[in-house]
């Protein structure tokens, strides 16, 4: 297992490269320059010059990906070209509010979606199947962002029962001010999550009831609900446990849209002002950041499903 791991992590080393290039690639592709964003119409073309060569713009294009991998590795991320703050300090002030926001709502979904889709398999075909996957199939269809509006301006503005922005009201730090404040957008991330995830689980365990060693139970006598939650449940379990470990990078990016319309200050809002500041090494930093969770998720979900089931062991 160690050196399968080893290996993993030495093929994850030229993806990161591939990433990193691919990032520095498009932000330099984009239209507008870096300098744009920090300079005024009043500025003289020796100042706006001056700015370049202050911030290494004036630089071959790939002596400037060699220093900012260089950074990189040194985790020094470098600082907003708008705010001129540290980007590793937001991002240790940002990243876990938009942990105590995603983490619980995917958790969340998650466990129902087990439940959810294993009573919907268990009823295939009949009535309560044919809502529950109505319901799953009008959830992706609905756009989270409309759900996020919906839900202020019924519980916000029309109800006036929970406040609709931010993660506290000013001067007050209290756990009871944060849960008001987190009912809706949790409530909005668990309905966009789950959606998917029961439709996930229910097709899987379809493919799963259809499978011999079912068959095999019923020979033996074992009950519809005892195949379905001692023996399908367990193997429905293990691609749960690869989507789980491909989700990591949602505990980052994955509420970027509820977080902007609710204004939860996490990466969401800090990332979508980035860019429209054109702040690219926040940009850059928030990709490079995301693309290292996908390789790191992929990982994890390899090793635990190597951990659940020992046939993958076996192979490896």
């Amino acid at each position: 297992m160690f050196k399968y791991i080893i290996k993993r992590i030495a093929q994850a080393i030229p993806l990161l490269i591939a990433i990193t290039a691919i990032c520095f690639t498009l932000i330099n592709l984009a239209p507008y320059d870096a300098v744009d964003a920090i300079t005024t119409p009043k500025m003289t073309r020796e100042e706006i010059r001056s700015k370049r060569e202050e911030y290494g713009l004036n630089d071959p294009v790939p002596v400037q990906y060699i220093r900012w991998v260089q950074n990189i590795c040194k985790g020094e991320l470098g600082y907003s070209l708008v705010k001129h703050t540290k980007i590793e300090d937001d991002l240790k002030e940002k990243i876990p509010n938009t942990i105590k926001l995603v983490l619980p709502s995917y958790m969340t979904a998650f466990i129902l979606a087990i439940i959810i889709g294993l009573f919907a398999a268990y009823h295939k075909n009949q009535k309560i199947d044919r809502v529950i996957n109505t319901a799953a199939s009008a959830g992706l269809a609905v756009p989270t962002f409309w759900l996020a509006l919906l839900a202020i301006y019924l519980f916000g503005c029309k109800l006036d029962l929970l406040p609709i922005m931010g993660m506290h009201k000013i001067g007050d730090n209290s756990f009871g001010d944060f849960m008001l404040h987190f009912i809706m957008p949790y409530c909005v991330l668990v309905i966009g999550f789950l959606s998917d995830l029961i439709r996930y689980v229910r097709s899987s365990a379809i493919t799963q009831l259809g499978e011999d060693y079912v068959l095999v139970q019923k020979a033996f006598g074992a009950s519809k609900k005892e195949i379905l939650f001692k023996h399908v449940m367990w193997n429905v379990l293990l691609p749960m446990v690869t989507k789980l470990g491909m989700s990591l990078p949602m505990l980052v990016t994955g509420a970027v849209i509820t977080e902007t319309v609710f204004s939860w200050p996490g990466i969401g809002v800090y990332f979508v002002k980035a860019i429209s500041s054109l702040d690219y090494p926040i940009v850059m930093s928030i990709l490079v950041l995301s693309g290292s969770l996908v390789i790191l998720g992929n990982l994890l979900s390899d090793v635990l499903c190597a951990l659940i089931d020992p046939r993958i062991r076996i192979e490896k």
